[in-house]
């Protein structure tokens, strides 16, 4: 497996063979530079982060792919329309519905619930875990039903839960996948089984 490192996604070369899931986490905007929770609202790519989109569209040239998906929210269309690609919409691939906690840091929250995590609490007026888990094995149900590679753009959080729920892992697990933006990860598979064959791996 290939992790992040310096030049990582373009020193690893894609398998012919079998079908293999290409995850791009949105280019940065002002709430995930500054570390905020940035569930349903709606934050522009900042002029980096719209940078940082063209970079995943040269990265990602000459790739074909079966099917391409995108969370609806903008920052995540937006990178994908500015790296080339013109995505179906999933609801699926939407961010966590952080609720009370949208627009606030780990550190903040953890100033009313000092052990707070969204992998053990879910979002209090948002997401259950339970309710993460759902949508994101319905999208998985799809992806492996496509007909080829498929591409799709999303956040950090529900790609980590749909890292972790491809490989059999539970929510919570997601956890140990850390995701920056405008990276590239790809899962796949060994044989039959299910694996990840990049992680997190940067541009440059």
């Amino acid at each position: 497996m290939t992790f992040s490192g310096s030049g990582a996604w373009q020193s690893w070369q894609a398998p012919p063979m079998p079908q293999q899931i290409v995850l791009v986490r949105h280019g940065e905007t002002e709430w995930s530079r500054d570390l905020k929770h940035t569930g349903r609202t709606d934050v522009p790519l900042t002029d980096v982060g719209e940078a940082q989109a063209r970079a995943v569209g040269e990265a990602l040239r000459g790739r074909q792919f079966a099917l391409v998906l995108s969370s609806p929210l903008r920052r995540a269309l937006d990178t994908a329309r500015l790296a080339g690609f013109e995505p179906e919409l999933r609801e699926e691939l939407a961010e966590w519905d952080y609720g009370d906690f949208e627009g606030i840091t780990t550190v903040e929250i953890r100033q009313e619930i000092p052990d707070w995590t969204i992998w053990r609490y879910g979002a209090r007026g948002g997401e259950s875990v339970a309710e993460v888990q759902a949508r994101v094995d319905r999208v998985i149900d799809e992806l492996r039903r496509a007909d080829g590679d498929v591409l799709a753009f999303g956040h950090g959080h529900v790609l980590r839960v749909l890292a972790a729920r491809w490989v059999g892992l539970a929510v919570a697990d997601g956890r140990l996948f850390a995701l920056d933006s405008a990276t590239l990860s790809a899962l796949g598979y060994e044989r039959d089984q299910p694996v990840i064959r990049v992680w997190n791996a940067p541009l440059a």
